[in-house]
């Protein structure tokens, strides 16, 4: 959950289940993420990008094939993963440094 809550858009141009399956595949590197460098910021880019750019054969596929452009496709990228930080339990401190929207898990868990 955003401790401070901010805009969050819906993609389109994607079914679904598509879009359950990105954020299942976005969930699981936000645990990855959390339990390897816990107290560091992350990003979209941090998941999906440097070693984690081939996206080919993932749910993330369908976000590049929608538009077959790699700027949309991150954008839309970063606002599934906003949408996954925002629903779960755990709660996250949240920071924009220029264009790139950043998450900290705070160590806290929301129990409702």
């Amino acid at each position: 959950m955003l401790i401070e809550k901010s805009e969050i858009r819906e993609v389109r141009g994607i079914s679904e289940e598509q879009k359950q399956r990105i954020r299942d595949f976005l969930q699981g590197a936000v645990y990855c993420w959390c339990k390897n460098r816990k107290d560091e910021w992350f990003a979209a880019r941090d998941l999906l990008g440097g070693d984690n750019y081939f996206w080919q054969d993932t749910p993330m596929y369908a976000l590049y094939e929608k538009s077959k452009d790699v700027e949309q496709a991150g954008k839309d990228a970063g606002w599934l993963l906003k949408q996954v930080v925002d629903i779960d339990k755990r709660s996250f401190e949240t920071k924009k440094e220029g264009l790139v929207r950043q998450y900290r898990w705070n160590g806290n868990e929301n129990n409702n």
